[in-house]
């Protein structure tokens, strides 16, 4: 298994950023390798897969580059530069472009596990990588940026108060596949065989993406290291608690909405980010179901939960079907 030994001080100072390329770069491999885990995945697949077929159509040469790159047993390094936590997305997307055409072959080569073919052996896979990471970002993922963005803030939320009520195990365990703490200092980052890593005086990042991909990534020369993982929103309705009819009549949908979502504690973050409403709506529905005993709260570390008092429970109970 792979595993990183993190000292105390590295992990203490660790940080959850939110990283434009990353997504982008998520986005990409989703394309490329994901499968459609339910039918709201599968309308975005049906949305976007054929676009991105005729882009690659069109390239075989970027198509090539794509599926050795990201569709093997690893990563080409190349291709998802380690978050720096900083910096626009252009900025970030120019480390991919201008990455030496011979590096960018020797990722590749590690990627596929063997030569590459005659068709890769060309100087501008990099600038190719990189336009096609643009296109990505231009079509798909900057269009609605602004509500992928709040999905991955909500998410920091919710880890931040897994940090204070379990500390860093009850945080990492099961960020990522095969990714667990083993103790003594020990995090394992998958279950790959590789030599572990020291994680010493390095800058340590915990980068949420929307799309259900995963990895990790470091930078041994600016001694920066990331852990990129699924946030635990979606972009779908598919897991949104159902609002019952009568229950909408009686509050309204977007106030009976917030009530049927506060099953289990959320922060104000959280509930914009699966409402989709204003920071404002929120906090006068929150208002409200204070008000009326239907909501709670209660402080966690930096946070504020809501969450339903047993008053909430009955009335949703009560207006649900069956």
């Amino acid at each position: 298994m792979g595993w990183w030994q993190v000292n105390a001080d590295t992990l203490a100072a660790g940080r959850f950023v939110v990283s434009e390329l990353a997504e982008a770069t998520a986005v990409l491999q989703a394309l490329e390798c994901g499968a459609a885990a339910n039918p709201a995945e599968r309308a975005w697949f049906d949305t976007h897969r054929p676009a991105y077929r005729q882009r690659l159509a069109d390239d075989p040469v970027t198509a090539k580059l794509v599926r050795i790159g990201l569709g093997g047993h690893w990563n080409a390094d190349f291709l998802t530069p380690t978050p720096t936590g900083e910096g626009t997305f252009a900025q970030n997307l120019a480390r991919v472009r201008e990455t030496p055409p011979a590096e960018a072959r020797a990722d590749l080569e590690m990627s596929r596990g063997g030569p590459l073919p005659e068709l890769l052996h060309r100087p501008d896979l990099p600038e190719r990588a990189a336009d096609l990471l643009e296109w990505v970002w231009e079509r798909i993922v900057l269009p609605d940026w602004p509500h992928r963005r709040r999905i991955l803030e909500a998410d920091i939320v919710a880890r931040a108060a897994q940090l204070s009520q379990g500390g860093w195990a009850a945080a990492l365990d099961a960020m990522n596949p095969g990714m667990r703490w083993l103790g003594g200092s020990r995090l394992q980052v998958n279950p790959r065989d590789y030599p572990p890593r020291e994680l010493t005086g390095v800058r340590l990042m915990f980068v949420p993406v929307t799309p259900r991909q995963g990895w990790v990534s470091w930078d041994a020369a600016a001694q920066r290291y990331a852990v990129v993982y699924p946030s635990s929103g979606t972009l779908s309705d598919v897991d949104r608690p159902l609002v019952p009819d009568s229950l909408g009549r009686l509050l309204g949908p977007a106030r009976a909405g917030v009530l049927v979502l506060l099953d289990s504690p959320r922060s104000t973050t959280q509930l914009v980010a699966l409402t989709g409403q204003g920071l404002g709506s929120v906090g006068r529905h929150l208002r409200v179901l204070l008000d009326a005993g239907l909501a709670g709260r209660r402080r966690s570390g930096r946070s504020v939960l809501y969450f339903r008092t047993e008053a909430g429970d009955v009335l949703v109970a009560a207006q649900s079907p069956g």
